[in-house]
């Protein structure tokens, strides 16, 4: 029979390009992304929305949001750094979710756009929350936080399967 999973997909919070020596992959969080970061983690805390696994791409940005968010989390949550999610497009962010461990019932995906966006854009299927379509087709910023729900098995998730069920932007948050 198969069970309700959740996946929650997470883009890194704001990034500094205040030094232009840095490559991309080395860019370290702003002074916005530092206190947005916290914010996601807290929301995730309050709604109760609690991931079993991390994946998170390996950028310095996206590791220093990890270690923001998941300190504001009741409990221990391990984390994958995982080299595809760096600029990964919307088919590499699925065949990574498609990986995950049957006994996951609750996935969080912490990367970047445009493949981020664009993956949580084509798997929000019938059923979903139509205020939360809206914010997710309008942009999604730095920070923003999409929670999907699907009846399955990851292995078999196809884009339009999962309901978007709410879409958080950090201005949302305090």
């Amino acid at each position: 029979m198969a069970t309700t999973k959740q996946l929650l997909l997470l883009r890194h919070a704001k990034s500094s390009w205040d030094d232009p020596d840095l490559i991309d992959f080395d860019r370290p969080l702003s002074g916005r992304g530092v206190k947005a970061a916290p914010r996601a983690g807290r929301e995730l805390a309050r709604q109760g929305w609690l991931p079993d696994l991390a994946l998170v791409s390996p950028a310095l940005r996206s590791r220093d949001t990890w270690r923001l968010v998941s300190a504001e989390l009741p409990a221990k949550t391990p984390a994958k750094f995982v080299q595809a999610l760096y600029e990964a497009s919307a088919a590499d962010v699925l065949a990574k979710v498609r990986q995950a461990n049957a006994a996951t019932s609750s996935l969080l995906v912490l990367g970047h756009n445009p493949g981020l966006e664009e993956f949580a854009r084509r798997l929000a299927g019938a059923g979903s929350d139509a205020a939360a379509l809206k914010k997710l087709e309008e942009k999604f910023p730095t920070a923003a936080l999409a929670r999907f729900v699907f009846d399955g098995d990851w292995a078999r998730l196809a884009l339009g399967d999962a309901r978007l069920t709410h879409c958080v932007w950090p201005k949302d948050l305090r």
